[in-house]
């Protein structure tokens, strides 16, 4: 009878014994949360582990380390009834990727487990009764995100030595860990994209079904967009887009790999610099041809028009020309373009390469450059209108673009480059994107292709120069044209003193203006040389080459001249600071990333930013507009706009109220466009 009775009291006990291992549970509709221990007594001064352990009701979940574009990880601290306790870090299972509209955030959900590594204090005394007990918070969402808190204790008994407890449990919570790597990774990114190169045996392209990666520091990548696999024999490639946060010299966190029998692993990795670069998104030749069809679309943009009269009287001189006589013209012509736009590219790369910031037009960031571009035009101009002359005489079709015919057609094209590139971007960025993440040898068949577009109307007259004889025939209209098409000269030169007027202010229109009269006074002497006698002329070239010697003297004061003052603008001057400050205040920004230089920006803002209407939404919607000045080429501007894919302005950025990613908005603007984009 009393053996039978003591079993029976083992029966009854037998639950509580289990019940010592885990705390009274922490309930709401959305979680259940418990804490867990895996000895049902512990040993003195012997490690052992606990379990925060949650059970989320459907369609909720909770959250990794880094949580991702929104959310925030459980925490847990304990109250030692008595000094000598250590606990390790909080140890987080492989999370799975959560998207809610726009953003994409990391956690779980079901049932997860986090541990905890727990040392006693080494002089606990077996017999003793100690109680552990902690504060926990955690957040659980679903379309709407609420916090949760507990407080949990557990009692448990010491021993001499430690007596095991739930050990099914808590081999399935480490089960979930991500292990070590047995492969190596590295990583490389060009501009905004980037790609994670996994290396090892076994990695086949039937192996890996899935793959993804949560990297350990928050905004380092962009988590919304998809990570495109590639298989390949020995090895696997995630692409990946660079976040707003700098990037790590090692990018560490978890990988995932669900293999073809659909069995999910996960790996802590560390990757190295130095992987290959991602591929194009697009194929190559697609990318050629948008090039080439954005160069074409550039013979229309006001950028060009000066470099138009040299081609027009160029192009008139060739009516009645031989067959032969056209197709050098032409063919020196797209030569100068082509390799204009190559050596543009090769330069590009080489301060890529060397750690410099250039980007599209970043020739016109620079003062001297673009002081010394409105001195050429001013000259070309001068040439036109019969001040001077380059070659025999000044007859129709003589100058710049005339000299030894092919020469002058040759320097006629690399011309149209250099002043080109400001009006380029609208119409070049996906090429352009493209050219500066693939091998040098795929970026200049790019920037080729560029060059070819913009001399095909030229071009084609060489491939077919029968069609020579539909231009009009050489006259005396040829000279008043010439001279004509001075004034577009000395409209640009015009203009590129206003550039830079914003870039230098007062001290460098002055010196911009001191040189202009010592080219028209080389211009000057230079054509009396041309029409008089050895000695007069020995001089008149003499007095052109000391005048041309003192402007190109003034080029390097441009350089230290101050700054101008910051034109007015529609809202604040853009920084990083001043973004991240408004984007936690939760509001809605408008950036505008502009230069003085570039026609583009300066059309869409008379035309789509600073309109009334759109004046009007902006303040209806509670929107602040920052608006960053490239003019000078500031490099936190070229980081930002390397960020987001291009390499020249305009870049324009919505972000929504409240978070999230922004909206990047077309280089060509229009007030229906900014409207819908407020309208979400």
């Amino acid at each position: 009878m009393a053996r039978a009775l003591l079993l029976l009291l083992a029966l009854m006990l037998a639950p509580l014994a289990g019940w010592a291992q885990e705390s009274a549970p922490v309930a709401s509709p959305r979680a259940t949360v418990t804490l867990l221990a895996e000895r049902s007594a512990i040993a003195p001064g012997e490690p052992f582990r606990l379990m925060l352990h949650q059970r989320l009701a459907p369609g909720w979940h909770t959250y990794w380390r880094n949580p991702g574009d929104a959310g925030a990880p459980p925490e847990i601290t304990f109250d030692w009834a008595r000094p000598g306790w250590q606990a390790g870090e909080l140890q987080f299972p492989a999370p799975s990727r959560k998207p809610f509209g726009p953003l994409m955030n990391f956690g779980y959900s079901g049932e997860v487990g986090f541990l905890i590594e727990v040392t006693p204090p080494p002089d606990l005394r077996p017999g003793d009764y100690v109680t552990i007990t902690a504060d926990a918070t955690w957040l659980v969402c679903a379309d709407i995100c609420i916090p949760e808190e507990g407080r949990f204790t557990l009692g448990l008994d010491v021993a001499a030595t430690a007596v095991p407890a739930l050990a099914e449990r808590f081999r399935a919570a480490e089960a979930a860990l991500p292990r070590a790597a047995p492969f190596t990774a590295r990583f490389a990114f060009a501009g905004p994209r980037g790609a994670l190169t996994i290396q090892g045996a076994g990695f086949s392209p039937s192996a890996v079904r899935e793959a993804s990666f949560f990297p350990d520091g928050a905004g380092v990548i962009e988590n919304a967009p998809e990570q495109r696999l590639t298989r390949r024999e020995g090895e696997i490639t995630l692409d990946l887009i660079r976040g707003p946060a700098e990037l790590p010299a090692r990018l560490s966190g978890v990988l995932t790999l669900t293999d073809a029998a659909g069995v999910r692993g996960a790996y802590l990795i560390e990757a190295t610099p130095g992987g290959p670069l991602p591929a194009s998104p697009l194929p190559l030749w697609q990318v050629l041809a948008f090039a080439a069809l954005g160069g074409l679309i550039l013979n229309l943009m006001p950028c060009v028009f000066p470099v138009l009269a040299m081609k027009a009287m160029a192009m008139a001189k060739l009516g009645g020309a031989a067959r032969g006589a056209i197709r050098i013209e032409a063919a020196s012509y797209t030569a100068g373009v082509v390799l204009a736009f190559l050596a543009v590219g090769g330069l590009m790369l080489g301060l890529r390469a060397a750690g410099g910031g250039a980007g599209w037009g970043f020739q016109f960031t620079y003062p001297a450059f673009v002081a010394g571009m409105a001195w050429l035009m001013l000259a070309v101009g001068l040439n036109l209108s019969g001040v001077f002359q380059i070659g025999g005489s000044i007859g129709a079709g003589q100058g710049l673009t005339e000299r030894g015919g092919a020469v002058g057609s040759f320097f006629t094209g690399v011309l149209a480059v250099v002043v080109a590139t400001p009006c380029t971007a609208p119409f070049m960025a996906t090429a352009i994107g493209a050219a500066l993440v693939l091998p040098a040898t795929a970026t200049l068949a790019i920037f080729g292709a560029m060059g070819l577009g913009l001399a095909l109307p030229y071009a084609l007259l060489g491939v077919f120069p029968g069609a020579g004889r539909f231009l009009p025939r050489p006259g005396a209209w040829m000279e008043r044209l010439r001279q004509f098409l001075a004034f577009p000269m000395y409209a640009a030169a015009a203009w590129l003193v206003w550039v830079l007027a914003q870039q230098s202010g007062p001290d460098g229109v002055l010196t911009a203006l001191v040189g202009a009269v010592l080219i028209a006074l080389a211009a000057w002497a230079w054509g009396v040389a041309q029409q008089s006698g050895r000695t007069p002329r020995r001089l008149g070239e003499a007095l052109a080459l000391a005048a041309v010697l003192g402007a190109l003297a003034l080029l390097p004061l441009l350089g230290t001249a101050p700054p101008a003052a910051a034109a007015a603008t529609q809202g604040e001057a853009w920084s990083a600071p001043r973004l991240a400050e408004l984007r936690a205040e939760g509001k809605p920004v408008f950036v505008n990333l502009t230069a003085a230089w570039c026609i583009s920006c300066k059309v869409n803002e008379r035309v789509a930013i600073h309109t009334d209407a759109v004046q009007r939404a902006f303040e209806a919607a509670g929107v602040v507009q920052l608006t960053g000045d490239w003019t000078r080429g500031d490099p936190a501007i070229t980081t930002l706009l390397r960020e987001h894919g291009r390499d020249g302005v305009p870049l324009y950025l919505l972000y929504p109220a409240g978070g999230g990613a922004p909206v990047m908005l077309p280089q060509i603007l229009t007030e229906g466009i900014l409207l819908g984009a407020l309208r979400g």
